[in-house]
């Protein structure tokens, strides 16, 4: 299904909520694809169970390195400090909104869109996310949502988002969908 793609994993050097990362990684591997760590620093990331430090995974590249003219779709993994790391980091989040205007799948759960926020690429768009980021959300102009995954289409790309590690699998379902070029068609 994802045959010949390359997905990029965005992610800030810890903080990472690990099964945010490893199970979307999974299933673009599965699917075929080929998934790629990027992050701000290069070396290894530190990924968290929660507020425990979990495993370290190696990056790939930097957001200086690449951009997303070299993938075919984003994945942002959630975790508090990752996106909160992430939207401080002009590179990172200029990574990020490029492929919002290359018109490129982006996914992203939990408290990943406040690095969209940053980006401003949520006005106008229905989401879902962590309920702490609805205010966030709705402040930036985004219609947030309480559901499991939301699929946007309303926009230059499709965006998918979810709220927390109960909803991977939707989120995963829904993102490998979006990155094939199929799925159902969003709000």
């Amino acid at each position: 299904m994802l045959n010949g793609t390359t997905i990029a994993f965005l992610v800030a050097p810890e903080g990472i909520e690990q099964v945010e990362l490893t199970e979307p990684w999974n299933a673009v591997k599965k699917a075929g694809g080929t998934p790629r760590l990027v992050s701000t620093e290069k070396g290894q990331v530190q990924a968290f169970n929660h507020l425990d430090a979990a495993d370290r995974f190696p990056v790939d590249a930097t957001v200086e390195e690449v951009s997303a003219a070299d993938f075919d779709g984003l994945v942002l993994p959630g975790g508090v400090a990752n996106p909160d790391l992430l939207r401080t980091v002009p590179e990172a989040v200029a990574f990020a909104k490029g492929f919002f205007d290359a018109g490129k799948p982006v996914a992203a759960i939990c408290h990943a869109p406040w690095t969209l926020i940053e980006a401003d690429v949520v006005r106008g768009r229905k989401v879902t996310s962590w309920p702490s980021l609805r205010t966030d959300l709705g402040n930036a102009g985004a219609d947030w949502e309480d559901r499991e995954v939301v699929v946007c289409s309303a926009g230059p790309n499709t965006l998918i988002t979810s709220r927390k590690p109960d909803d991977l699998k939707a989120f995963c379902q829904a993102a490998v969908d979006a990155f094939s070029g199929g799925g159902r068609k969003g709000d």
